[in-house]
């Protein structure tokens, strides 16, 4: 094995260029695998078996009197290195079938989507208030839509003046592969869109070259994503929110809400543009969590 190991790393060296770092990282799951199967009383790479690769991983998630337990994401590296190894060993004509093959890497579990509180949300778009100068009112109107539609900040960047149907109360989103679809604004969105509309976005207008984009920069020119990432960080500063907050955190507060007073999921999924239901449904393990964590605290036999 020691001799397997070696061969392979200098081929990823000498062949592949890889880093110092990742090469260092191989040899020390290397070492463990070898150890492991030297535990077994495996000493050839021809005698490694499929059952020698899944105890593996089982050892690595369980950890031992040696090693803690590692994460899914850990555990699954470590798997790359012997994967690799034995893939190498194929190809190169020393084994007659990489046992390593069919064993899959951890699932990672998922993570849920960060969302902000309704109170959160609100101290946010205040803050996004101040003043009443034309960028104070782009700023409050892209806001306002992010959180009141759930849109993507590239669809929110990407929508046209001519896509705010307002007497219909609706605007026009297009979303990954170009499918569009029509999501309701809401009436503070809406307000904040109308002022926007008549007393901001033609001061910035004026500079520009006649962009139908929805949202402008102070030279006319549509707004883009980097910016409107500046625009929501400073806002969240103005309003001391503190922790990592995105344009994403509005879509997933967005959904979180609409879960939580009492919106079908499928009607959720059509709103956030969502291919599949199983998308969405992640947003309901949210829901289920702070129910949790109500009832941890209100009820008397939950302590």
């Amino acid at each position: 094995m020691g001799r397997a190991v070696d061969a392979w790393l200098t081929h990823l060296d000498v062949e592949r260029g890889l880093s110092h770092h990742t090469l260092a990282a191989y040899r020390r799951d290397l070492a463990r695998w070898s150890a492991y199967l030297a535990a077994e009383g495996v000493e050839r790479p021809e005698d490694v078996r499929e059952t020698h690769v899944s105890e593996f991983l089982a050892r690595l998630r369980e950890g031992d009197a040696d090693h803690p337990p590692l994460a899914a994401t850990s555990a699954g590296r470590t798997l790359v290195a012997v994967r690799g190894l034995h893939r190498f060993l194929a190809l190169e004509g020393v084994l007659d079938a990489d046992p390593a093959r069919r064993v899959s890497p951890p699932t990672p579990p998922s993570r849920l989507p960060k969302a902000i509180g309704v109170d959160e949300v609100e101290r946010l778009l205040t803050a996004a208030s101040v003043g009443d100068t034309p960028a104070s009112l782009r700023d409050r109107a892209l806001l306002e839509v992010l959180y009141g539609t759930g849109a993507r900040i590239s669809e929110a960047v990407g929508v046209d003046v001519d896509d705010v149907l307002g007497e219909e109360g609706v605007v026009r989103l297009r979303g990954k592969g170009g499918k569009e679809r029509i999501v309701p604004l809401g009436s503070y969105a809406a307000e904040a869109l109308s002022a926007w509309l008549v007393r901001g976005r033609p001061t910035f207008a004026g500079k520009g070259r006649g962009t139908p984009a929805l949202f402008l920069n102070t030279r006319g020119g549509r707004l883009s994503r980097q910016s409107a990432w500046t625009v929501l960080r400073a806002c969240a500063e103005r309003a001391h929110l503190g922790g990592h907050l995105s344009p994403h955190t509005l879509r997933h507060s967005f959904a979180t809400h609409l879960l939580e007073g009492g919106a079908d999921v499928r009607v959720v999924q059509e709103l956030l543009g969502h291919a599949s239901v199983t998308t969405t449904q992640v947003y309901t393990l949210v829901t289920v969590q702070r129910l949790r964590e109500v009832y941890a605290d209100s009820h008397p036999r939950a302590r």
